[in-house]
């Protein structure tokens, strides 16, 4: 152990105060462990030799030549008003062909003294024109000497540059520089991986890995040394998450397992239909993880309206029938309002436990989010802690501390996206000893994200729809191309109204907010997007006085007085409204099966996965859906491409993949998982799809042979730094 502190010396001690200061600041590197891990972006290559008689214009080329001629220059300048100013010029020839190099300032004293007629050199730069002559301003140039020129011409014209994510404080070659002066301490890097996957992976060893990527000769060595980094990237991370599966395993937890004729029976033979075979699996999944004594860690995916609520209901159910609690966490009071009266419609009497009328093993369903009066709040409070309430449903105002249950046995989260590891940890820490977590998810993640991010949870996929679902047609509406588009698209809502059923109109923006000044002029001078988003409230009101003139149109967005957006809901779900303008509120879980159509205004304004889950809210009876996602981005753009895919898949599995690979994976890991992201520099979730895979086995395989990783001390170095990098992105956060 006493080779770490090589790598763990500061750079400060290494490159200097100065340089090292830059590098913490600007590019958070503090050791030479640090830097060696800052990988080059790319590599430029000094290329292949150029005829001087085919140069192609603005691009970086290498040749090799002799000087022809070398004049210098004197002149005057505004810098250099007594004619001080000096620029140098050399005339090369290859024998195919002549080209001008011109240098400037104190540029020129090397190049003049070293390029003397006849000198043979190679030169590399970029060509440009000037005076209808092609040069190469301030190029790179080798002499070459020696009795080989040949040897000596491959060599160099083959090297790879590193290039360096840099900063304007710090270029990239002084990045390079900084990381020769650091290289050799790579001998002393202790290694993360197990000798055995190495050796039987073909991997090279760390130091082989880093010296190569920083210092290839060949792009084969930059493959090797990826190949053996990723894997590193892979294992470390698989290996915190595994060791996290250990000892949440190991955990204590009540085993649940439902009452033969209890209240899941009683339920299951209300239902007038069947489960669809997925249901069935995924809900045998989850019955067998109930029935352990350790707790249940699992992600639901689903696809959207594939009855992920239904599963989980019959989760809670089974757990109440144990005798235990179940809480459901929903990321809006809208959704929470909707999961609280779907589910207490699905359960009919059996919802009205203590009630006059309630079934024999009914229970009390209670809501409870942040803008309920005192007194049903109170209530519900006390139902929770004695016990009376065998399922509740709320926001983020389950996790307060005030909350307490009498024995909290099931915590199930709704869209997990929009909760971090903290805010379930939190809630989970309400059992007298630690619940079963449900995880659900209607966003589609691709199973190496589901790895990554999720890697703590087993995953369970709901992917075939119930029957009865009516396909989703789904068109692109170019308003700008053809404005005559968009007017046949409100023709289209008002057929569906005129057929008896419904319409959302889906907006980016509300439309009362208060214009930031400092926002608007940004908005002004970003050519891309000239004009705020449409707004519900405009929208509204210029469909009502317009083109749906004489249909019952209502808005709902996030900001109206929770009992107003209640009240809005109700009207819509029974049919007292025929065109609903809203904002994404109605974006997870809102069911209406009456409602058929949606237009979605500035579709381009929303992501792949937001798109798919609104279009979700129509299709969900026997009437065919239709979604128009109208647009003024041109046709060429990405914009227009991503809603072209939208259109083109009803396929979330796929459009979760298009849309990763179009977006940085930052983006889509988002803080699901603290510090993630930030450990990721050369692994590519979708693209590593099968290491991300290898490495879960290997890892889970070595966490249950050797959960304190005694032999590996390299692994345990990695972790720590890996788990240190974790909770800083944890605490800022916070």
């Amino acid at each position: 152990m006493d080779l770490v502190p090589a790598l763990e010396e500061p750079l400060k001690k290494v490159l200097g105060p100065a340089t090292a200061k830059v590098m913490a600041e600007h590019l958070g590197l503090h050791t030479v462990g640090d830097l060696l891990h800052h990988y080059p972006r790319r590599y430029e290559e000094r290329g292949q030799l150029t005829h001087l008689a085919d140069l192609p214009m603005d691009e970086h080329v290498t040749v090799v030549a002799m000087v022809a001629d070398a004049r210098l220059h004197t002149f005057a300048s505004a810098k250099a008003p007594r004619g001080k100013g000096q620029r140098l010029e050399v005339t090369i020839t290859d024998g195919s062909g002549r080209l001008q190099l011109v240098f400037f300032g104190n540029g020129v004293h090397k190049p003049h003294k070293e390029l003397l007629p006849g000198t043979r050199a190679m030169f590399a730069g970029k060509v440009s024109v000037f005076n209808r002559r092609l040069q190469l301003a301030h190029p790179a140039y080798e002499l070459l000497r020696g009795d080989d020129p040949a040897e000596s011409v491959e060599t160099w014209a083959g090297t790879l540059i590193p290039l360096y994510p840099a900063t304007a404080k710090l270029e990239s070659w002084k990045i390079g520089k900084a990381i020769q002066t650091v290289l050799p301490s790579v001998q002393e890097a202790l290694d993360p991986l197990p000798p055995t996957l190495r050796e039987g992976r073909g991997l090279v060893s760390l130091p082989e890995a880093l010296l190569k990527i920083h210092r290839p000769h060949t792009k084969a060595d930059i493959e090797d040394a990826r190949a053996r980094l990723k894997w590193d990237e892979a294992f470390v991370l698989q290996v915190a998450l595994a060791r996290r599966r250990h000892t949440d395993a190991l955990l204590p937890a009540v085993a649940r397992r439902p009452s033969p004729d209890g209240l899941l029976t009683a339920f299951d033979d209300r239902l007038p239909f069947t489960l669809t075979d997925g249901q069935q699996k995924v809900s045998k999944e989850i019955f067998d993880d109930l029935a352990t004594e350790h707790p249940m860690h699992r992600l639901l995916q689903g696809e959207v309206g594939s009855g992920k609520t239904l599963v989980a209901l019959r989760a809670m159910l089974a757990v109440v029938d144990a005798g235990g609690q179940a809480a459901m966490l929903a990321p809006t009071e809208v959704l929470a309002q909707q999961h609280h009266r779907s589910i207490t419609e699905m359960m009919g009497e059996l919802a009205e436990g203590g009630m006059l009328g309630g079934a024999e093993h009914a229970t009390k369903v209670v809501l409870l989010t942040g803008s309920m009066g005192t007194a049903a709040r109170r209530q519900a409070m006390l139902d929770l802690v004695s016990g009376d309430a065998g399922l509740v449903i709320g926001t983020h105002a389950l996790i307060e501390d005030k909350v307490q249950f009498h024995d909290l046995g099931l915590v199930v989260v709704d869209e997990q996206h929009r909760f971090g590891v903290e805010q379930r940890d939190a809630l989970r820490g309400k059992g007298r000893q630690p619940p079963h977590l449900l995880v659900m998810t209607a966003t589609p993640i691709p199973r190496t994200v589901a790895m990554t991010v999720f890697g703590d949870l087993e995953t369970s996929v709901l992917d075939q729809l119930p029957a009865g679902r009516s396909p989703i047609a789904t068109h692109v509406v170019p308003a700008a191309d053809k404005p005559h588009f968009l007017a046949r698209a409100w023709e289209r809502v008002r057929e569906e109204v005129g057929n008896g059923h419904q319409a959302y109109v889906v907006c980016p923006r509300i439309g009362d907010e208060e214009e930031d000044p400092k926002k608007a002029r940004k908005t002004a001078e970003d050519e891309a997007e000239k004009r705020p988003p449409l707004a519900v409230l405009d929208v509204a009101d210029h469909l009502a006085k317009g083109p749906l003139t004489g249909l019952r149109v209502e808005v709902l967005h996030g900001r109206m007085h929770p009992d107003d957006k209640d009240a809005v809901m109700r009207r819509f779900a029974t049919g007292d409204t025929d065109v609903l303008v809203a904002t994404t509120v109605i974006e997870v879980g809102v069911n209406v099966p009456n409602a058929t159509a949606m237009v979605i205004m500035d579709a381009d304004r929303f992501g792949v996965s937001q798109l798919h889950q609104l279009r979700g809210r129509v299709g969900r009876g026997s009437a065919a859906g239709l979604c128009l996602l109208v647009t003024e981005m041109p046709e060429a753009s990405p914009a227009r491409q991503r809603l072209t895919a939208v259109a083109s898949t009803l396929d979330g599995f796929e459009l979760s993949r298009i849309d990763l690979e179009q977006r940085r994976e930052g983006d889509v890991l988002g803080q699901a998982q603290s510090g993630t992201r930030s450990s990721l520099r050369v692994l590519a979730v979708i693209e590593d799809e099968e290491i991300i895979a290898e490495a879960r086995e290997e890892a889970t395989a070595l966490v249950a042979r050797d959960p304190e990783l005694a032999d590996l001390p390299g692994l345990r170095t990695a972790l720590d730094a890996l788990v240190d990098e974790e909770r800083e992105q944890f605490l800022e956060k916070g």
